[in-house]
């Protein structure tokens, strides 16, 4: 089941969030350009603005409320997970 839960509340994602959530967690800490993301949920046959990612990310950041802080924005480039402060 492609579940997100912050605490003990479950967030409902769209199939797109949810992929990009779980990439950019199974990569935590390292920055994933705009492109590079596309390719991965998308899917590398995808055409269109890049900026998508944008408008996914702000999306999935106001679901996840304080969690979507997580979520790093690299000006310029891209996104990263944060890595939690225990690893």
């Amino acid at each position: 089941a492609h579940r997100i839960a912050v605490g003990a509340e479950e967030i409902i994602a769209t199939p797109l969030e949810f992929g990009l959530l779980v990439l950019l967690a199974s990569k935590a800490g390292t920055v994933l350009s705009r492109d590079r993301i596309l390719d991965a949920v998308w899917g590398i046959g995808w055409s269109g603005d890049p900026r998508t990612v944008d408008t996914h990310i702000k999306n999935l950041r106001i679901k996840l409320g304080a969690a979507g802080a997580s979520i790093e924005t690299v000006r310029g480039f891209g996104y990263r997970f944060a890595k939690a402060a225990n690893e």
